[in-house]
């Protein structure tokens, strides 16, 4: 009997142990799942929140999609209406494809912000920009020179596509003009890309503004020639020639009496629809070389004298003293 009272004493203690380390164990469990209740409980909240504003998100989406498809629209109108009309300006065109195109995108946003996010009002985003104004232009104030001095150049319109300008020192023909930079295909098919800050501020050269260009070089004629024969040789030449024009009237005039030669200055204007100016000037100067070979007037070149002066030093003779040392065999 006392041997079965310790075994029950021992199961009864043993079961107390059990219980509170039980108790224990649920406290604990419970202490840490309170502290990460509201936890859970805000992630809960939020993807509820996300999955409530899901159809707003699709709608906000198609809203967008909606203003992008307008832009498109926009564009084909623009094109269908101003395209190949007398009065209509290149730039002009490229002026309301992407500014009006930009506000139309932009005011789609605004609408699909106002969709998607609840309580938000323009208003609330044109004070966000108003707190960074300040920070944000002088972060960007490169980028936007270059893109009020783009607007500029596109209404201006000092310039076309398809036109060949020298600015800045750099030659070439514009291929796009781009809000922030203009793009220029150099003579020996190099691209090159210039900020529309400088394009805007410096002086610019358009070479093709005009149809008729002038077209003129020099040629040397001997003292000895007759000025007046090579004149009527050159005016002959470029009367018969096919790509000059008759009006402007063409000239050829004596313009310097240089070292070596009579200098004849020769001018003429084209029509760069049928040819240009290198290869006018080239076949010109390739007629009047061979008709002045023909007719024997000389084309002279520099001549220079060189004379060398020698200096030559004078010459002394000396006699030296007989050697006393020596002695002559009788």
């Amino acid at each position: 009997m006392a041997e079965d009272n310790k075994l029950s004493d021992v199961a009864t203690d043993t079961a107390q142990l059990i219980q509170q380390a039980g108790e224990k164990t649920t406290k604990s469990v419970i202490q840490h799942t309170e502290k990460y209740h509201d936890a859970y409980t805000t992630i809960d909240k939020i993807v509820d929140g996300f999955w409530e504003r899901v159809p707003y998100l699709c709608i906000a989406l198609a809203v967008f999609l909606i203003f992008w498809l307008l832009t498109k629209l926009f564009k084909f109108f623009i094109a269908k209406t101003l395209t190949n009309r007398s009065y209509t300006r290149q730039n002009l065109v490229l002026v309301l494809n992407r500014v009006g195109s930009v506000l139309i995108l932009f005011f789609g946003f605004l609408i699909a912000l106002v969709i998607a996010i609840p309580g938000f009002t323009p208003s609330q985003l044109v004070s966000a920009l108003g707190i960074g104004s300040v920070a944000i232009g002088f972060a960007f104030k490169d980028i936007f020179q270059n893109l009020l001095s783009g607007v500029l150049i596109l209404l201006g319109e000092p310039f076309r596509i398809g036109d060949d300008i020298i600015v800045n020192g750099m030659e070439g023909t514009v291929e796009d003009i781009q809000i922030r930079a203009t793009f220029l295909r150099s003579p020996d098919g190099r691209r090159l890309v210039i900020p529309n800050a400088t394009v805007y501020t410096s002086a610019i050269t358009v070479n093709t503004a005009y149809q008729r260009r002038r077209c003129e070089f020099v040629v040397g004629i001997g003292y000895e020639d007759d000025e007046q024969k090579a004149k009527e040789i050159i005016l002959n030449i470029l009367n018969n020639n096919r790509n000059v024009l008759s009006q402007p009237a063409f000239s050829v005039n004596v313009t310097a009496l240089a070292d070596f030669s009579v200098n004849l200055t020769v001018r003429w204007w084209i029509d760069t629809t049928e040819t240009n100016i290198a290869a006018s000037v080239s076949e010109v100067q390739a007629e009047v070389k061979q008709a002045f070979n023909a007719q024997s007037i000389n084309i002279p070149y520099p001549i220079q004298e060189l004379k060398v002066h020698q200096n030559t030093p004078e010459l002394t003779n000396t006699q030296s003293a007989p050697d006393s040392s020596k002695q002559t065999p009788q």
